[in-house]
């Protein structure tokens, strides 16, 4: 077995401590820890931001490129999708329908056509 060093372990415990620190920074204060107005506001969008940040990249790239965007089936996938969402946003299954929408339009377009 290979043996652990002591920088290795100083690593592991110094990074312990910062992490429990950081982490109950809001439990080991005296005073109620209020955000400002705009960092809630700002909270949030950051749902749809990570969850773009995610999806954006894969509709658009192709092996790490732009390719061609009209002749990919996830962009129209993708635009089904979003198109369904926006227009049935106030029912109750929005986002099984919107689901459900972009698959209709993703499988033909890659199966059927090859895209």
């Amino acid at each position: 077995m290979h043996e652990t060093d002591v920088w290795t372990l100083l690593a592991i415990v110094g990074l312990t401590v910062i992490s429990v620190v950081t982490r109950s920074f809001f439990f080991i204060s005296e005073r109620p820890w209020r955000l400002p107005g705009w960092a809630l506001r700002g909270l949030q969008f950051a749902p749809i931001a990570a969850l773009t940040a995610v999806i954006a990249p894969d509709i658009v790239l192709t092996q790490g490129h732009v390719g061609p965007l009209l002749g990919d089936a996830r962009l129209w996938g993708a635009l089904a999708t979003a198109g369904f969402y926006f227009w049935r946003r106030q029912s109750g299954y929005v986002m099984v329908g919107a689901i459900a929408a972009g698959m209709a339009v993703y499988l033909p377009l890659r199966i059927g056509l090859g895209w």
